[in-house]
């Protein structure tokens, strides 16, 4: 579609199909700088205006005004003038709960994430109680006669380890973020002007916390986020995306600023610099145990070395899990210490929210999702991977009860809970509940209806909620449980029979039963697949990462799924109500993925199409293509289940054959 043909039905008055046109050139424009992409940006705003989607036509505006183009940022600042309320997103969408009137009354947290000196107290001791026992085992293995001296070599590795990390992380981190993200620091003043409450906020905290003002960036990226690292809270820094201010109103941006200081007057960035160290060393020892084990030499030492592995591995997952739990809880206590300072919970909840609708919607912009947010996932205010849930409920929501009713998933169904223990942040559901309730101390009344959400989901069928899970739970590893039990069973067989295809055969056996298994429950049948939309979907408290839902979906095909992936086969549908992932699997495999992703997933984006497939949830949902249908007649087959039968029933012939193989030996 060219640019003269969305010109064409803006000036006929057809502003629908001016926005759409309009946004599909921008998508599929090569050159951000041309004067073409420029004046596509500028009608675009025009018609978003013209339809009435004015949180979006506010948006473009606030990204045209920071256009590096004078021309373009003359022509944005006269526009504005035509918008009753500032280029931000407005309350169009969501109706503003109010805050209270003064700042730094005392909030109970109620049991919401626990204790954070605990949390930090218990990992940090762990962690280095693990660093501490591997090195003296490595030191003691590696020849030292004398024990004490061991002890000592094995504290001072673990000092000069965790020292080195401490220090000179951040200055490493700012390389980082000079090169990958063009990080531009920036002074108090030039923040003031794009947010002066925030400004206010970061006075005030510093004052009372005895602090000096955390060296500020901004990184010229539309996708919202912030975060802050550091090695002391007298030298941290605070960065943030100019997505912040496009798509937050001042308030909610003070709020974000507030949250980030909280990790500083928290020492949160130093605490997860040291642990995150403890955890890598673990995962070094691992490694350098294994490759000395399996050289020549001493068999006592190299047993002591593969068991030593061992123990470094077990220790690095373990690890892995104490970080991820300290990460979600120092993230509430931040949420708390916002909401304590500004006095202002439900713009925090505001802001998680529009966090979310903003990484969407720069997705749906984009043929690849952002370096930004993907790079600084563990770092950021807000975890990427959740957003689409919830920033598919704010496009079209403008009842807060719409977006209330995603975070049911979040709050009630067991598998939110199981999928939150590999996540760096809480689920949305649950901060905005904790935000709730520190409205309700404040005597506000609340930005969405948590009072609704909670009883709602206590009506929920338990039998649904809890009936399968545990038994799903299995199934979800039901590969790996199938070979455990066939390795187990297989070596008990070859002891009594002295068959040796029996211990090789069997495991691969177990593995091709638990990939059937596994796939009759995720693949169910989908002739009867309803038609839906994807709020629907995703409104669904039920939903499961397992069992798939069949459904049918009709909507546009924005971009590529696949992370910075230009070969990526996977693709991103959007309808009225939100934005999904599309997973496809070629009849040829990992071969086919990739000449579908290089040869037919260009020509397929921007087409209107109907899709079927089936539904899941997990942090990010997602759908299982099975087939999807352009307005062209272009048909495209995914086979997801095909394979699942193909490597379940080849698993189990090779196992068989491998048993014969061997015994007729």
């Amino acid at each position: 579609m060219s640019l003269q043909s969305g010109l064409d039905a803006f000036q006929q008055g057809r502003y629908q199909e001016a926005v759409q046109i309009l946004e599909q050139f921008c998508r599929n424009a090569v050159d951000r700088n041309s004067s073409d992409y420029l004046s596509a940006q500028m009608w675009l705003m025009k018609a978003y205006q013209g339809a009435g989607e004015i949180d979006k036509a506010t948006i473009m505006c606030q990204k045209l005004l920071i256009s590096d183009n004078p021309q373009v940022r003359n022509w944005a600042e006269q526009a504005r003038q035509s918008f009753s309320q500032p280029p931000a997103i407005q309350s169009s969408a969501i109706q503003k709960a109010s805050r209270a009137a003064t700042v730094g009354t005392k909030l109970t947290m109620g049991g919401v994430g626990g204790s954070l000196v605990l949390a930090s107290g218990v990992t940090m001791t762990l962690l280095f109680g693990m660093v501490f026992v591997l090195g003296l085992s490595l030191v003691l293995i590696l020849s030292s006669s004398d024990p004490l001296q061991g002890l000592a070599i094995a504290i001072g590795i673990a000092l000069i380890f965790n020292i080195l990390a401490f220090f000179l992380s951040p200055f490493l981190m700012d390389l980082t973020q000079s090169w990958l993200y063009q990080t531009r620091w920036v002074e108090l003043s030039e923040v003031e002007n794009l947010s002066p409450e925030t400004a206010n906020v970061i006075r005030q905290v510093c004052q009372q916390k005895n602090l000096k003002t955390p060296r500020l960036g901004i990184i010229n990226d539309q996708n919202p986020t912030a975060f802050t690292y550091g090695s002391l809270p007298n030298s941290a820094r605070l960065v943030v995306s100019q997505g912040l201010f496009t798509y937050l109103d001042d308030d909610e941006v003070a709020t974000v600023y507030a949250h980030e200081l909280g990790h500083i007057v928290h020492w949160d960035f130093a605490v997860m610099t040291v642990a995150s160290t403890l955890v890598q060393i673990c995962y070094l020892i691992y490694s350098t145990a294994r490759r000395f084990g399996r050289g020549g030499g001493d068999n006592k030492i190299k047993d002591a070395l593969q068991t030593a592995a061992l123990v470094a591995y077990v220790f690095y997952i373990i690890g892995t899990y104490l970080l991820l739990y300290l990460s979600r809880t120092r993230e509430y206590f931040a949420d708390h210490f916002a909401a304590e300072s500004t006095g202002n919970p439900n713009g925090l909840s505001r802001a998680l929210v529009k966090i979310a609708y903003g990484i969407l919607e720069e997705g749906s912009r984009t043929k690849e999702p952002s370096r930004l947010i993907e790079g600084t996932r563990a770092l950021g205010i807000y975890d990427h991977k959740a957003a689409a849930s919830t920033g598919t409920a704010y496009r079209i929501a403008s009842d807060p009860e719409k977006i209330g009713r995603v975070f049911l998933w979040d709050m009630f169904n067991p598998w939110g809970w199981w999928m939150e223990l590999n996540s760096t942040h809480p689920l949305t559901g649950k901060r905005v509940r904790a935000l709730s309730t520190y409205a309700e101390q404040l005597g506000l009344p609340t930005e969405f209806d948590m009072g609704r959400v909670i009883g709602e989901g206590k009506s929920l069928s338990k039998s649904k909620l809890y009936g399968n899970f545990f038994l799903d739970v299995v199934l979800y590893g039901a590969e790996t449980i199938g070979f455990l039990a066939g390795l187990i069973m297989g070596v008990l067989l070859w002891s009594s029979s002295a068959n040796s295809g029996l211990a090789f055969g069997v495991p691969i056996i177990g593995l091709g039963i638990g990939i059937l298994v596994k796939a009759l429950v995720m693949f169910p049948d989908y002739k009867q697949a309803p038609e839906t939309d994807i709020l629907t979907l995703m409104s669904d408290p039920y939903a499961s990462p397992l069992r798939g839902q069949p459904a049918k979906l009709q909507g546009q095909l924005i971009g590529r799924g696949d992370a910075g992936y230009k070969f990526g086969s996977d693709l991103k549908i959007q309808d009225r109500s939100g934005m999904l992932y599309l997973h496809y699997a070629s009849r040829f495999g990992p071969i086919g993925n990739f000449l579908f992703g290089m040869k037919r997933v260009q020509s397929l984006i921007g087409e209107q199409v109907g899709t079927v497939g089936w539904f899941r949830r997990g942090v990010a949902p997602w759908m299982d293509l099975i087939q999807l249908q352009s307005e062209n007649g272009t048909i495209v087959n995914s086979y997801h289940r095909f394979w699942s039968f193909i490597l379940g029933g080849g698993s189990i012939i090779l196992g068989v054959v491998l048993i014969m193989f061997l015994t007729s030996r």
